[in-house]
């Protein structure tokens, strides 16, 4: 790798841009609680519904751990457990391996969304949302120098068109499973590894090394498995599974938008690499909100819809349908990118962005902002 490509592997995902999607984290979450939408009837039944869930996804993760517990209580019952450490230390194990190797909760919500068609229609909804108060903010400036709509035009792209044909709930279902089954399955094997004799300390900070490596680079990544060795094994299962579930989520919360505009994997794979820092930052921040018990779906329907906000701020406003493929090619770089790294986060959209799509005027258009004359 050159030096140059090295130094653009970094920048990409320095503190700077962590931060920066920290801060997004902050600002989508605030918009979208300002929209009036989410608490329609329809999203007041989606609630009741993610309550609900959120209920059975505590009594699914429990059930294991309570019949240990219960197995324990009755060898109690024949043993003096009462001086012995062993039974706490499987519970806690079992409760470590479930929420920060497995991420049993964080695998069910997941599920939950690739069944149901409701985060996506809020992801639309929000970004209409997103386009409303931002002309309703600008209105007093000169429309031709505010950016094109999001809303009016991504709401035109059909959704999974480039998927083959449609599946079925079950038939959804089961590739999920599957996909998620073989990301537990190396984990788990990366956990239990790291157990064996003598070589059990290094596999931990030689997966942390392989997986940075790719990420930032070889330095940051020699780093990392150093500090790895030093490190208590828990902190290093959860720092690494921090970083890849917050990956996990920020797809998912993207499918929206990938699912209507449709890159090729090698450009897919370039217009994460070049949002990495700020990606991370943003999906960290809601991974830990996820974690919430109870509360955890209701917070993946705020995600959903500050998502929304994010992508305004990170792609260009789509053309029409039928410019897609040169608009997915002209976002593989994000063009913005260090005009918008440098803005105060009081002045984060004061930005206005440069595009290839047709600028409206908003009170003219059919937009959002006409609603404001």
């Amino acid at each position: 790798m050159s030096t140059k490509d090295l130094k653009a592997k970094m920048s990409n995902f320095d503190f700077n841009a962590i931060l920066r999607g920290a801060q997004l984290t902050l600002v989508g979450a605030h918009r979208a609680l300002q929209n009036p939408s989410l608490f329609t009837s329809d999203h007041y039944r989606q609630v009741a519904i993610a309550v609900v869930a959120g209920i059975a996804i505590r009594i699914i993760i429990a059930i294991p751990i309570l019949s240990v517990q219960a197995l324990i209580w009755f060898l109690g019952l024949f043993m003096d457990l009462e001086h012995a450490t062993w039974d706490n230390d499987l519970i806690q194990g079992l409760h470590f391996l479930e929420n920060s190797v497995l991420q049993v909760p964080f695998f069910l919500m997941s599920l939950l969304r690739s069944l149901s068609p409701t985060l996506d229609n809020l992801f639309i909804e929000s970004l209409a949302w997103v386009d409303r108060t931002y002309y309703q903010k600008h209105q007093s400036e000169d429309p031709q120098n505010l950016r094109a709509s999001y809303h009016q035009n991504l709401k035109m792209y059909p959704r999974n068109r480039h998927d083959g044909p449609k599946k079925s709930n079950k038939e959804k279902a089961f590739t999920f499973a599957l996909r998620y089954s073989r990301k537990a399955g190396i984990s788990l094997a990366i956990y239990l590894l790291s157990y064996l004799p003598i070589v059990g300390r290094f596999v931990l900070p030689a997966a942390s090394f392989y997986t940075f490596n790719k990420a930032v680079g070889t330095p940051p990544a020699v780093l990392i498995f150093a500090s790895g060795l030093v490190v208590p094994k828990h902190y290093l299962v959860r720092f690494l599974q921090t970083y890849f579930s917050s990956r996990s989520l920020m797809r998912e919360l993207l499918d929206p938008y990938f699912s209507r505009v449709h890159f090729t994997k090698e450009q897919k794979k370039a217009w994460f690499r070049d949002r990495e820092g700020v990606l991370f930052g943003f999906g960290v921040g809601f991974f830990v909100f996820l974690k919430i018990p109870l509360l955890g779906v209701l917070i993946y329907g705020v995600a959903e819809a500050s998502t929304a906000y994010l992508i305004t701020k990170i792609t260009d406003p789509p053309p029409p349908p039928v410019d897609e493929a040169k608009y997915a090619e002209s976002q593989v770089s994000w063009k913005n990118k260090h005009d918008f790294m440098t803005l105060s986060l009081g002045n984060i959209d004061a930005l206005n962005v440069e595009t290839s799509a047709k600028k409206e005027d908003p009170l003219d258009s059919g937009m959002p902002g006409k609603t404001f004359s």
